[in-house]
């Protein structure tokens, strides 16, 4: 099987799509999640036929993602990519598309964005409760009409802009492939190992350690949101965490 040139590709070429990829904890509601690499891909695939199909993005067209550390921060990040879009970490004034949890939903609305779309960071990923403003997609109530599996109109290659990182730089598709697999091997990740993390998968603090260099090694994540350390040690035993890498610091 070639190597994967995009990280499209580094999802899909799982040898185990059974396994878990990400199990998600928030330790301020006792939420707990696990995602196999099938059932990511279905969030996934879901998500970039909302944008490709709903919103009508085009290809290296930008999206902001003003989200905190969450499982759907994941789901997001790859869907754009998959859709051939930039995720844009520099700024979000005029994306065409901004998605928001909903603390940062008015700084979304304030940014001009063509879409906005609201996630409610519900448990399994429902919608919410109460109207949200006019012309604000409700990401929980759109996302489950779509198909399991996504057909882009135009496929992204390894040459296709797909982060613009805080600094301005844009970097391809192909490039985040290359800094996964480097970050993997700074880390010492081995395939199948489960990496503890409290970084945000839709950040610069994150997109690579909670998600792309787990990926390039066919390893695992446990993504921790609202991280309290008490429950660290038994959070580590019970999940059979193998590395442990926090914004604090600790490993």
């Amino acid at each position: 099987m070639a190597s994967p040139r995009t990280p499209a590709e580094l999802l899909a070429t799982a040898s185990d799509p059974s396994r878990p990829f990400l199990t998600f904890y928030d330790d301020a509601t006792g939420e707990r999640v696990e995602l196999s690499y099938t059932t990511l891909d279905n969030w996934v695939a879901k998500t970039a036929n909302l944008l490709q199909d709903t919103l009508g993005t085009q290809s290296r067209e930008r999206v902001a993602l003003l989200l905190p550390t969450h499982w759907l921060g994941a789901v997001w990040t790859l869907a754009a990519w998959t859709a051939g879009l930039v995720v844009d970490l520099a700024d979000p004034t005029g994306a065409e598309v901004i998605v928001a949890a909903p603390e940062r939903l008015t700084e979304a609305l304030g940014a001009g964005g063509r879409d906005t779309v609201a996630v409610s960071l519900a448990p399994l990923g429902r919608g919410f409760t109460e109207p949200l403003p006019p012309g604000v997609l409700d990401y929980g109530v759109e996302v489950l009409s779509h198909a399991d599996v996504f057909t882009p109109y135009e496929p992204p290659d390894e040459a296709t802009p797909a982060l613009i990182t805080p600094q301005g730089d844009v970097l391809a598709g192909g490039a985040l492939v290359e800094l996964a697999t480097r970050r993997a091997d700074e880390l010492g990740l081995q395939p199948g190992e489960r990496l503890l993390t409290d970084a945000n998968p839709a950040a610069t603090d994150g997109y690579l350690d909670a998600l792309l260099a787990p990926l390039a090694r066919q390893a695992s994540v446990v993504l921790v949101r609202n991280l309290d350390p008490a429950t660290l040690e038994r959070r580590v035993r019970q999940e059979k965490v193998t590395l442990t890498r926090l914004r604090s610091g600790q490993s």
